[in-house]
């Protein structure tokens, strides 16, 4: 299943030698820090996990998941996306090419083993691709998203959200089949 164009994925890691780039996981890493302490969770998938800054925000909350699985297509060492207890997708959505946005959501209801935990900015972003398109390629309502979301997800939670600007988070759990 596709989930990234190779040209896309290019521009991707450009974009992350920003070091700017991908910081939204440590505004949001007490959260994944309170989850993981009130739900005992122990293996987490860091989708589109970019620097890793959700494990150092983790680090900082001396939170530390017994399995923490990074996955990037702008970082290849971190290998195949991996199934976990909690899966979070942090400020990743909206980055997503939008002819392959199912695909990826798709992907993420099969690495959810019982919760999910993703964030979606809503507005343009402050940084641009190397084509000049706007780094936020999703700009989509609430409804739209979530119209998405639950052909494979129920929403246990929606928050708008107050962590660095328009868009929300989402709890999910796997719909049970």
């Amino acid at each position: 299943m596709k989930t990234i164009s190779e040209e896309y994925r290019k521009q991707q890691q450009e974009l992350h030698k920003n070091p700017n780039y991908g910081v939204a996981s440590l505004g949001f890493s007490p959260i994944v820090a309170s989850i993981i302490k009130q739900l005992e969770i122990k293996s987490l998938s860091d989708y589109g996990a970019g620097k890793k800054r959700l494990l150092e925000g983790l680090n900082a909350n001396h939170v530390i998941p017994e399995f923490y699985y990074p996955y990037d297509p702008a970082f290849p060492e971190y290998g195949k996306p991996q199934k976990a207890e909690l899966v979070c997708c942090i400020d990743v959505l909206e980055h997503i090419e939008p002819e392959l946005i199912d695909n990826v959501i798709k992907e993420l209801s099969l690495l959810v083993t019982d919760w999910g935990f993703f964030t979606i900015h809503q507005g343009p972003a402050a940084k641009f691709l190397s084509d000049g398109r706007n780094a936020h390629l999703i700009q989509e309502s609430t409804s739209w998203w979530l119209k998405k979301l639950i052909k494979y997800f129920d929403i246990f939670k929606l928050q708008k959200n107050t962590i660095g600007g328009t868009g929300f988070f989402v709890i999910v759990k796997p719909l049970i089949s």
